[in-house]
């Protein structure tokens, strides 16, 4: 899976771009704050129709513009395709695959299948369970429309059951019409965590054998998910919490509140973990991410990395490198001067500054 181009119009800091880029390393150089992330972004969005930034739409748009164009030409198994978005600041968002349009954003998915990893990444084991949960989404949600479209339907129903929850409070009559909601939850809710389930038991065959390597044999890896609330259980749970969320007018139980464990040698790494092992173990998961999707999907993905090399030290540089192997990989960084010295491959060489962006090969 290549991309082979990228045009943007009234995106961000560009009023217009266009970049042909190369099938190998592909590198974005430049100062901070002068566009590189938003080029990523744009390839990001293209691919799922959201900002891997969490993002709105009108935040997107460049200043004094009504709407911004984002178009894609992809290349796989040797098929060429083209992706065009069309933002607009007060109406959804469009989306057409090679000029047709599309009902649904989920026709999107598998597409394009990308993989980005920022330095936010590295933190995704310290951080909280939120984080952990956006990475399942992210990933499943371009693998599996079936678990994208439980998962749409999961968080309408939470939102409706927690304005439920709030006007009961004022009329007490409604709470007849809770179960409504409880049974939509659990109908939507089950799918996404035995989904969620199976796709780490997947990475746990991936990630253990990489971050063994990663460590120089000194490490073993697992990853445990903790589902808040066992799948045959969860319209009873539902019910044993009504009261309490009534109290707190919003649901307490559910995949929203499910997280992921990382057991290194026997120790949570989320709370007794240095800082080099919770680094070295996001650096594992992204990588058995990698694996993961070219497995699943027969093909290898577009690895988008975000001036991730400047986070890591050299030995977990040459490790990253080494791995993309035949992946096409979009690279920011701020400087040239670790692929110089590393000699490390790359193929072609953009550099950004001042709303611009130069090909120097």
């Amino acid at each position: 899976m290549i991309v082979r181009s990228l045009e943007i119009k009234d995106y961000r800091n560009y009023e217009q771009l266009s970049l042909v880029f190369d099938d190998g390393i592909n590198i974005l150089y430049g100062e901070n704050a002068q566009g590189k992330t938003n080029i990523l972004e744009a390839i990001y969005l293209g691919g799922t129709t959201k900002s891997h930034r969490g993002s709105k739409d009108k935040e997107i748009i460049r200043f004094g513009s009504e709407e911004a164009h984002v178009r894609i030409f992809i290349e796989k198994k040797q098929v060429s395709h083209r992706i065009d978005v069309h933002l607009k600041k007060n109406k959804a968002k469009g989306v057409a695959v090679d000029t047709i349009p599309i009902k649904k954003q989920g026709e999107l998915f598998g597409i394009l299948n990308l993989v980005f990893f920022s330095p936010e990444d590295l933190n995704i084991i310290k951080n909280g369970p939120a984080e952990r949960r956006r990475f399942l989404d992210m990933e499943l949600c371009q693998l599996d429309k079936l678990y994208m479209y439980h998962l749409s339907n999961y968080n309408k129903a939470l939102l409706q059951r927690n304005n439920l929850l709030k006007q009961i409070g004022v009329n007490r009559e409604l709470l007849d019409t809770l179960y409504i909601w409880d049974a939509k939850l659990a109908e939507h809710g089950i799918p996404v965590i035995n989904t969620r389930k199976a796709f780490i038991e997947k990475l746990n065959r991936l990630i253990c054998l990489i971050h063994r390597k990663l460590t120089g044999g000194k490490e073993e890896i697992i990853l445990r998910y903790e589902p808040n609330v066992i799948p045959e259980e969860f319209e009873e749970t539902l019910k044993r919490s009504q009261e309490k969320d009534l109290i707190l007018k919003m649901t307490g139980v559910g995949p929203h509140r499910d997280d992921v464990m990382f057991v290194v040698d026997n120790q949570d790494v989320r709370k007794y973990g240095s800082q080099g092992q919770q680094r070295t173990s996001a650096l594992s998961l992204k990588l058995a991410e990698i694996e993961l999707v070219k497995e699943t999907i027969g093909d290898n993905p577009v690895l988008l990395l975000d001036d991730v090399l400047s986070e890591l030290d050299r030995n977990r540089q040459n490790y990253l490198l080494n791995s993309i192997g035949d992946i096409q990989t979009i690279i920011t960084c701020t400087g040239l001067e670790e692929f110089i010295n590393n000699r490390f491959k790359y193929d072609k060489i953009f550099h950004v500054a001042n709303n611009t962006v130069s090909s120097e090969n």
